[in-house]
């Protein structure tokens, strides 16, 4: 049955030509495109210009220079030519062609009363449409000014010479008469030598939102769409064939066949016109020098969490990326991939059990990644300007700690650690290859409800990178890698799991003390080593996965006992335990003045879906983001003086073990690990300084931490309620640190480091403690004047000392009491 001829419904020659007007005549301003990337600013306000920032050229020629320079940015260029002449002389090798200016184009054609709809049809057959915009660069491309030479690669060499011979012919071709001899010309996939994508609009009259997977229909094959998801896996980069070359034993012709499908059949008779005249049927041989090949790579992403409706589970998209747009998306990014969805029939034996079913696959354009590395943020100067704004007033700690999920009532001391947490301590690889982690690992141990898994979510959401998962529902294999066989090489292979894909960033393990034992073992080699080992199924090898762990547990029984040793209640192995920088012990008691307050504080993120406004400022994730990227760039070390005050502060908390281990009050063991983790503190502490050096007070706040994580375990002990008052915890406070041996004189004598260490304080390291817990000066004036009063403490040195009043019976009282226990 013969079917009428469907006509196009577009002049396909007539879009060819308006699409070379574009690439000849569209003009834009490097100025204002800079200043919409960077949201609406000036780069050159006030007459200062990166470019010159090293100058200091007062003349009038440096003047006269920056004046040309700056008129220069505000002229108009023309932005695609300037890129198919970087194309040509081999600078760049791939075309993007953004639909925002197609559109620009179109609504001047509209002007012009010649509409055309170009943005329409590419998003409704970008297929096809990728040939004719190929084809329109190909006449567009300029000849190349510059000169082939020795360095060149040897494809450019062979383009080169391919691009001279079509042109001789194509000169060959003009100068006859005869119609009927039509030049032999190379394909013109194997003179080109980049790769042409579309950037889809991110302006239009409609908002512009990415599809969930489960979004994608039948109503969208052959059209540009944008398609939102998680990276579960990523292939190696192979080499797939675009065109093939044969050669003919009998004449010797080069046969070029293209191949536009997965699929292909390889030509096996000479097609030339000498075989066909001589009726040799010459044999064809595979000449792979010849052919071109260009990188393949196919991803598999899947559905967001919040996108999966309940009950479902979450489906999957395959992505195929060629050219240019290979290695830019790993395992476990977040991204927006924008392309052409297409079908494709079953191949091999999957074609007989599949029947008449077809797969889909999105065929990759333009690729946004969500959460960049810290390395790969570009700095917004709007956001940069808003923190040295905040930074000069010395609050800016307080105020980020207070950024992490401000829906979240209290818990100051324990955001102050997931800070740290996420700005780290330096990494250091020693001359032998020897390496010492810089990623602080925390736990998280408390009662139910004290918000610990909202606290893991947020900060899952903040990390550039981060995995979150539950200790139930993961199993060794699932946190480390498993054997597998590839789909499409049909070998065996390691799929990584959480840890793996958190590599570089943040793996949340939740419900940590649900875990098997079996389970929770895999888990030691990463927290110190950060490697994973793998023997099986023929495989060995060691994957790297440098990441912090966070994790949170409930005590034994659920909450925690009082009744029972601290030990007892957190029942996790010491080999474990050990490698956690900090361990917080949050425990839910009632108050009635605590109490209130979170109550209101729940009820009014519930009646207006925010946090309540607090003193200071709360950050973005965004701007948190970008702190923590520019502190990420500082490498502090550690001065003599502040190692030897180190040195002494782990002798004191040795000594302060041995002492809870006679009272049965022993929390955790302190090891050498444990010096370790105050040193990753304080790193991570001068990183948010922005400071190449740790000072004394970076070590007093690491200290401050470890102390604030048993503090909850001391708030209610002995049988009655402790005194809450401003001043009873500031004293509890100024106790804690002069027990300790904190905020010390820089002139304190060194030789007397038995009891009277730590006794004497200096009142300035010391009020800067008490005012950046949150107290006021009144309140610390109040408590000075209290308990000189009480003759506990007295001012010396004219008000620059708190001396502690200690007497002799008191020491003796209490070595008794050590003795007897």
């Amino acid at each position: 049955m013969a079917l009428l001829q469907f006509r196009a419904p577009v002049s396909y020659e007539d879009h060819q030509l308006a699409f070379e007007e574009f690439l000849r005549t569209f003009k834009t301003a490097p100025a204002a495109s800079i200043t919409h990337a960077l949201g609406d600013m000036n780069i050159d306000e006030d007459d200062l210009s990166d470019e010159y920032d090293f100058m200091d050229e007062d003349d009038q020629q440096g003047e006269n220079a920056r004046r040309l320079a700056r008129s220069q940015a505000k002229v108009p260029k023309l932005r695609y030519l300037e890129l198919l002449q970087k194309v040509a002389d081999r600078y760049e090798d791939e075309i993007t062609i953004d639909l925002d200016d197609v559109a620009q184009f179109d609504r001047s054609l509209d002007e012009n009363d010649t509409p055309m709809k170009l943005v329409e049809s590419i998003e409704t057959n970008a297929k096809h449409y990728l040939d004719v915009m190929s084809k329109a660069v190909d006449k567009i491309m300029p000849s190349p000014t510059r000169e082939l030479n020795y360095k060149d690669d040897v494809l450019d060499v062979l383009m080169s010479q391919r691009t001279a011979r079509n042109n001789a012919l194509m000169r060959a071709a003009d100068e006859t008469t005869d119609p009927t001899d039509e030049p032999e010309l190379f394909p013109a996939e194997l003179t080109r030598r980049y790769t042409l994508n579309f950037k889809p609009r991110t302006r239009s009259v409609e908002p512009l939102k990415a599809l969930a997977v489960r979004q994608v229909r039948g109503e969208h094959l052959g059209h540009l769409i944008t398609v939102r998801g998680i990276t579960t896996r990523v292939s190696d980069v192979k080499p797939t064939v675009e065109v093939n070359a044969y050669t003919c034993d009998r004449c010797g012709c080069e046969i070029f066949q293209p191949v536009g499908s997965k699929t292909f059949g390889p030509l096996v008779e000479c097609p030339s016109q000498d075989c066909k005249t001589n009726q040799t049927k010459g044999q064809l041989h595979h000449s792979t020098r010849a052919s071109k090949f260009q990188p393949f790579q196919e991803v598999k992403i899947q559905e967001m969490a919040e996108q999966v409706p309940v009950g479902h589970i979450p489906r999957m998209l395959t992505i195929l990326c060629h050219g240019a747009l290979v290695r830019r998306i790993n395992p476990g990014d977040i991204v927006d991939v924008a392309g052409i969805f297409l079908p494709t029939p079953y191949t091999g034996f999957k074609a007989i059990r599949a029947g008449l079913l077809t797969d889909t696959y999105l065929e990759a354009q333009h690729v946004i990644q969500h959460k960049k590395a810290y390395e790969d943020m570009e700095t917004d100067n709007k956001i940069s300007k808003r923190i040295e704004q905040y930074q000069a007033t010395g609050h800016l700690y307080e105020y980020l700690a207070k950024s992490i999920a401000p829906e979240i009532y209290g818990h100051l001391d324990v955001k102050k650690a997931l800070l740290l947490l996420l700005v780290g301590g330096v990494t250091k690889v020693m001359g032998d290859g020897m390496r010492i982690r810089g990623d602080i690992n925390i736990c998280l141990m408390g009662d139910p409800g004290v918000a610990k898994s909202q606290l893991l979510k947020y900060i899952t959401k903040v990390a550039p990178r981060g995995v979150y998962t539950t200790g139930r529902g993961s199993s060794g294999v699932g946190l480390t890698a498993a054997v597998m066989k590839d789909p499409v090489t049909d070998e065996m292979i390691l799929e990584g799991g959480a840890l793996v894909l958190a590599d570089n960033g943040i793996c949340c393990i939740d419900e940590f003390d649900k875990m098997d034992d079996s389970d929770r073992t895999a888990i030691h080699e990463v927290m110190e080593q950060q490697t994973i080992s793998i023997s099986k199924a023929g495989i060995s090898t060691t994957l790297n996965a440098r990441t912090s762990i966070l994790a949170a547990a409930n005590p034994l029984y659920g909450r925690y006992n009082p009744r029972i040793s601290p030990v007892e209640n957190i029942n996790l192995p010491a080999a474990l335990l050990s490698r956690f920088d900090v361990l917080f012990l949050i425990l839910d008691t009632p108050s009635r003045d605590t109490d209130a307050l979170l109550a209101r504080h729940v009820t009014y993120v519930h009646m207006n879906n925010k946090h309540p406004d607090t003193e200071g400022v709360v950050f973005s994730p965004a701007e948190v983001r970008q702190y923590i990227a520019k502190a990420r760039t500082f490498r502090p070390v550690v001065p003599t003086a502040v190692s030897e005050y180190m040195v002494k502060a782990y002798v004191k908390m040795r000594e302060q073990q041995s002492r809870d281990e006679r009272n049965k009050k022993q929390f955790s063991h302190t090891s050498p690990r444990t010096l370790l983790g105050v040193l990753r503190l304080s790193q991570a502490l001068a990183r948010l300084r922005f400071s190449e050096t740790v000072v004394q007070d970076d070590v007093d706040e690491a200290l401050r931490l470890i102390e604030a994580s048993k503090e909850s375990l001391y708030q209610d002990q002995d049988g009655y309620k402790k005194d809450m008052s401003p001043s009873s915890r500031i004293y509890n406070m100024v106790r804690a640190l002069a027990e300790s041996g904190q905020c010390r004189p820089a002139d304190a004598d060194e030789e007397d480091d038995d009891e009277t260490l730590g006794m004497e304080l200096s009142m300035k390291k010391v009020e800067d403690r008490v005012i950046a817990k949150g107290f006021t000066k009144d309140q610390w004036q109040t408590a000075i004047m209290e308990y000189t009063n009480l003759d506990i403490w007295q001012t010396a040195a004219n008000g620059t000392r708190l001396l502690f009043i200690v007497s002799e019976a008191a020491h003796m009282a209490r070595d008794a009491e050590f003795e007897m226990e």
